[in-house]
């Protein structure tokens, strides 16, 4: 049995997972005292991550029907993300290994994303990664477990912190991602033409900061920031979005075919891809280039501790022992993975 936790950011998160991949326990909590402010305090995230694991983790083997020493492994999320909340929930993870006399596996937080499609779906390696998050938006060669290869990256913001940032223009909550969505749906999204940076250029990376300030731009010019206004900018921003990321997924698609030919199946993983918007519109572009595309289910696109104890099964199973020493980091690439 291995016990996990995620504390990278807002979502303070424990879970169990059998080593044949079954999830027998899950709870993510929400930490609703950051939308006061439009954003995560990560003091208030750190404080928060605490208390609430101290209610979670008996809850956890409780609703697993296990008692703690029936679990083999523990592990945490150590990177990247907010150092607090990485801090507290590897400590809390190694004070239970030791106490138990049990491996510690420290786990990097994109790969838990990049291989949560396979807790549902048996997705065959090699496959393109467009790992699309609050904190995140890259492409990633995915060869195995444990090795990757970055094809792009966003050169300023990510896709997730602009959907954020957007909500907050319109005095929407955080986060605003499903609100943007909601709000999208009764709107015109070619009321506002907004620009989509680097397209020009044929290659994977981003820019999201430019659209940002476009959009600004408009919330400033507006007089009345009525219903309406929130709609046709919402359904005008998550097409502007949506099209990029179109656009980019077909120059990685190109890419892939002619460097990586292997290349067979497409994965979208991280919060932004619970978007409907961008899931229909890259799914329609893969089959017309004939490739598998896979989503995690949107319960698992968010951060959550299912996928870091996934990944833990995984390293475990290519023969990773874990290291109790290894300290968190809040940079931590895929490519420095081990």
């Amino acid at each position: 049995m291995i016990f996990a936790i995620e504390t990278s950011c807002d979502e303070t998160s424990t879970a169990i997972v059998d080593f044949k991949g079954k999830i027998l326990s899950h709870i993510v909590t929400n930490q609703e005292e950051h939308r006061k402010f439009g954003g995560v305090v990560p003091e208030l995230a750190s404080r928060a991550h605490l208390q609430i694991l101290q209610n979670i983790i008996p809850e956890t083997i409780k609703n697993a029907g296990l008692s703690k020493e029936s679990i083999n492994i523990f592990c945490a999320t150590c990177g990247p993300g907010l150092i607090g909340g990485l801090l507290v929930g590897s400590t809390v993870a190694k004070a239970m290994a030791v106490a138990s006399n049990k491996p510690f596996y420290p786990i990097n937080h994109l790969e838990g994303h990049a291989l949560s499609v396979q807790i549902n779906d048996k997705v065959s390696f090699p496959f393109l990664l467009l790992l699309i998050s609050g904190g995140h938006t890259q492409f990633y060669l995915v060869n195995n477990v444990g090795s990757y290869k970055l094809l792009g990256s966003t050169i300023d913001d990510s896709v997730g912190e602009c959907f954020d940032k957007v909500a907050k223009m319109i005095n929407m909550p955080y986060p605003g991602g499903k609100y943007i969505e909601s709000k999208s749906k009764n709107g015109n999204k070619n009321k506002f033409n907004f620009p989509k940076p680097l397209l020009k250029k044929n290659n994977l990376d981003f820019s999201f900061s430019g659209l940002k300030t476009a959009v600004k731009l408009e919330v400033n010019k507006s007089k009345k920031i009525n219903n309406k206004f929130k709609e046709d900018l919402s359904a005008s921003f998550q097409e502007t979005v949506t099209n990029i990321l179109t656009i980019k997924m077909k120059f990685a698609i190109q890419h892939c075919k002619r460097n990586y030919p292997k290349v067979k199946n497409v994965v979208v993983a991280g919060g932004v891809a619970a978007n409907n918007s961008i899931r229909l519109s890259l799914k329609e572009l893969c089959e017309e280039n004939k490739l598998n595309i896979y989503y995690p289910p949107v319960s698992l696109c968010g951060d959550n501790a299912a996928m870091i104890g996934w990944a833990c099964l995984q390293r475990f199973k290519i023969g990773y022992k874990g290291n109790i020493n290894f300290r968190p980091r809040p940079r931590w690439s895929l490519n420095e993975i081990i």
